[in-house]
């Protein structure tokens, strides 16, 4: 497939500047400060073993359908600065690559080994195992059949050729942020496939987050020392929120030769780990950064869930049982249960539809009111009068509107830049009472808030297969000299840019 390295200009460039600058043959290479313009013969090189390489343009976002349309898109609202970072490829019937960096970038030239999975004998006779370098995954599987066909991702997998020599390798492991169940099963599956798959023996865990990079000793990790690390919830690592210095932590990883960094968090996580890499760039070290992405609310955009969700959900519905039993243990009982989701929903629409013991959803996506006729307090009254009981869910960033409304305060962020909310389940218990204390109507209602339970415990099954293949995948990616972040799209494991995963996030609304 013929195809063009594309890299968007500014939108104030003039349109002279634009055509100008669309000459065949010649890369852009952006640095931090100022762009340097290199011959492709003397590029070509370093880019000889990666696909969609045949021609190298610069053009204006207007000059192609695709990209006209991909300007307005979320996924590429980028600050100036991280322009130079975008790699999209073009090639026939409107195909958009949305590529992931990599080291021969800016280091041209690299030599490349043979994958030790070649000689492996779980897997050197299935040639197949290997991923074809032409690989892509679409964002989008519904179109219509005039629509922009949507951008594409590299498939995930391991390439029969990589960039880092097995005994070179000093890979390290960082995990951030708030508990999920699945953290301790990526963890083990990223040492014990370094080790397994790729003869690396030297594996270091970062403690307590970021500032663990720089405040305390690295952990030697082994796969005898993670065997059952997956049996427990929380991380073996310890985590923590804010504490990024990308200065200090970038000295670090090249004061000790870490040459792949495998970074677990969220997204203020993965926004550090983007942050990390272009500062690894700018340096020129020959360092891959791969991110897995984790929260527990399943909001990160373009990949299909997030891991730990399945097992969130799961436990969920132990918090919704109990308020069923309690509420209809008792003459007009209200269960009300408070789940995690601090802007999309998708924990306590799940809980909800698969425990089908819940009346009422509450969720950010779609916006409630207590009074008047379709409000709240009118559909508690109705349906303890049909039914003597019932139960609600909302998630915790439900109704937040109506609560600074009645309690003004300032607002206030977290260590990693989150909004602070208010507690919305003790405020509609508190409205709820009011409302039927006003109408002299009996009631009882019980309260529980799960939020730590859910999120402490190990993942079940499907989410420990789900963690080792993102693991694994990570892995390949960072051997094949990728930065990036993993994720299932469409039901198939990609590599997708740091910029995409950063930038925007999904509601229920929008998947449903």
């Amino acid at each position: 497939m013929a195809s063009s390295h594309i890299i968007l200009p500014k939108e104030e460039e003039a349109e002279a500047e634009a055509e100008a600058e669309t000459r065949l043959g010649t890369v852009v290479e952006a640095d931090h400060d100022s762009p340097a313009q290199l011959p492709l013969q003397d590029h070509a090189p370093g880019k000889a073993a990666l696909p969609f390489s045949a021609t190298c343009v610069r053009i204006s976002r207007d000059s192609y359908p695709n990209l006209r349309a991909l300007r307005n898109a979320s996924a590429l609202n980028l600050h100036d600065d991280d322009a130079a970072f975008v790699k999209l490829e073009e090639g026939d019937y409107g195909y958009v690559l949305d590529d992931v960096p990599h080291l021969t970038d800016y280091i041209p030239d690299l030599p490349t080994y043979p994958n030790p999975l070649q000689d492996h004998p779980a897997y050197s006779t299935v040639k197949q195992y290997f991923v074809n370098a032409d690989d892509t995954v679409p964002e989008k599987v519904v179109v219509q059949k005039n629509s922009p066909r949507g951008v594409h991702f590299r498939r995930a997998g391991p390439r029969q050729r990589v960039y880092f020599e097995s005994e070179e390798v000093k890979a390290c492991i960082v995990t951030c942020g708030g508990l999920c169940p699945g953290l301790n099963t990526v963890i083990r599956e990223l040492v014990c496939g370094l080790s397994h798959m790729y003869n690396v023996n030297n594996v270091f865990g970062i403690q307590n987050g970021y500032k663990g990079f720089y405040s305390s000793n690295y952990l030697p990790m082994t796969p005898k020392s993670v065997n059952d690390i997956h049996k427990r919830g929380g991380t073996v690592l310890g985590t923590s929120r804010g504490g990024h210095d990308t200065k200090k932590i970038v000295d670090n990883i090249q004061d000790r030769g870490i040459n792949q960094v495998y970074i677990i968090g969220g997204d203020g996580t993965q926004k550090g780990a983007y942050e990390i890499y272009k500062e690894i760039r700018r340096r020129g070290l020959q360092v891959a950064v791969a991110g897995i992405p984790k929260t527990i609310d399943n909001d990160i955009a373009v990949i299909d869930k997030s891991f730990g969700f399945d097992t969130a959900v799961e436990e969920a519905q132990r918090a919704i049982n109990a308020a069923h039993v309690e509420a209809s243990s008792a003459e007009n009982g209200i269960g009300l249960v408070k789940l995690m989701g601090r802007y999309s929903g998708f924990i306590a629409m799940y809980a909800t539809l698969a425990s089908r013991d819940v009346d009422c959803c509450l969720i950010p996506e779609s916006p409630f009111y207590l009074e008047g006729e379709g409000g709240l307090f009118e559909y508690v009254d109705r349906r303890l009068k049909e039914n003597n009981h019932m139960v609600i869910v909302v998630a915790e960033g439900a109704g937040q509107d109506l609560i600074a409304q009645s309690i003004p305060i300032a607002d206030q962020q977290d260590a990693s830049g989150n909004k602070l909310l208010l507690d919305v389940g003790l405020w509609l218990t508190h409205k709820i009472k009011d409302y039927c204390k006003s109408k002299k109507m009996e009631m009882t209602i019980k309260y529980i808030d799960p939020t730590y339970m859910i999120r402490a415990i190990p993942s079940n099954a499907s989410d420990n297969v789900y963690c080792t293949l993102l693991a694994h995948s990570a892995i390949h990616g960072a051997m094949a000299g990728y930065s990036f972040t993993v994720g299932m799209v469409n039901g198939r494991h990609s590599y997708i840019p740091f910029h995409v995963s950063i930038t925007s996030t999904v509601s229920f609304r929008k998947q449903g």
